[in-house]
């Protein structure tokens, strides 16, 4: 990491396997983590598939120092964020990247971007065990992961996968969050399991790991996101599994930061 910068925590965004809200769950903690008053990052690892600078609506290009150092995008509440949209010319077009070329630019990405002091950045892990995320485990000092899987999943053995590797790369594992958990009925608030009732709590219990969150499938979410306007989002259902987080973490109250 560059002299200017100062993270103190980093924590990676981790699902086996895509399609999981993943990217969603970064943004949200990311949100819920600035709305209490922490500095904030986002570093999107996810390079030929990266979502969070649309969710954030962040159109401008990355600029750099003379030194070669990176500027990352700022958003109102002084989110910092770096991605691959922000390299690229038109946001629509392929990145057609060999994996050395990839593992690369996320190096780049937490080495010569400009984070300034972050209590906490937020990686959004590239689904799966494969390449990349072996290079993130092997390269950045990860302080731990969030695991997020969806209702269906958990029947499977991706989900046990991505445990695995965390345990074999010794990252410790501050929890699970089981998105799409659920939906409300807007009439009666009956609670809907269009995936069936997850059994997360069976699976956490297992692999001796605790439960943050519980997400339902709400379209204001989906929503700002297809907008750009996620920061606007008034949706708090993280803030718990913030101050879980931060409590295995050891950050400070912002009060008492110095």
């Amino acid at each position: 990491m560059n002299k200017q910068s100062n993270v103190q925590k980093v924590v990676a965004i981790v699902s086996g396997k895509g399609g999981v809200g993943k990217s969603s769950v970064t943004g949200l903690l990311a949100v819920n983590t600035s709305e209490k008053g922490y500095f904030t990052g986002i570093l999107d690892a996810d390079i030929t598939g990266p979502s969070i600078g649309k969710m954030f609506g962040i159109n401008d290009r990355a600029y750099g120092t003379e030194d070669g150092l990176i500027y990352p995008a700022v958003t109102n509440r002084e989110i910092k964020i770096i991605t691959s949209n922000m390299l690229l010319d038109e946001e629509d077009k392929a990145v057609m990247w060999r994996g050395l070329l990839i593992n690369g630019a996320v190096k780049d990405f937490y080495s010569k971007v400009l984070w300034g002091d972050l209590d906490v950045l937020y990686i959004d892990m590239p689904p799966g065990t494969g390449d990349v995320p072996l290079t993130i485990y092997q390269s950045l000092p990860i302080d731990g992961i969030v695991l997020v899987t969806t209702p269906q999943d958990l029947v499977s053995m991706i989900v046990s996968k991505a445990v695995d590797m965390a345990h074999q790369m010794d990252v410790p594992i501050l929890g699970v969050i089981e998105n799409m958990s659920y939906m409300e009925c807007p009439c009666c608030n009956q609670r809907i399991y269009p995936f069936g009732e997850g059994r997360v709590e069976e699976f956490a219990e297992k692999h001796g790991i605790q439960v943050l969150a519980k997400l339902p499938i709400v379209a204001k979410i989906t929503q700002a996101a297809d907008q750009g306007e996620f920061e606007q989002l008034e949706y708090t259902g993280l803030a718990k599994a913030v101050d879980s987080i931060f409590k295995q973490l050891q950050i400070e109250e912002p009060d008492e930061l110095v």
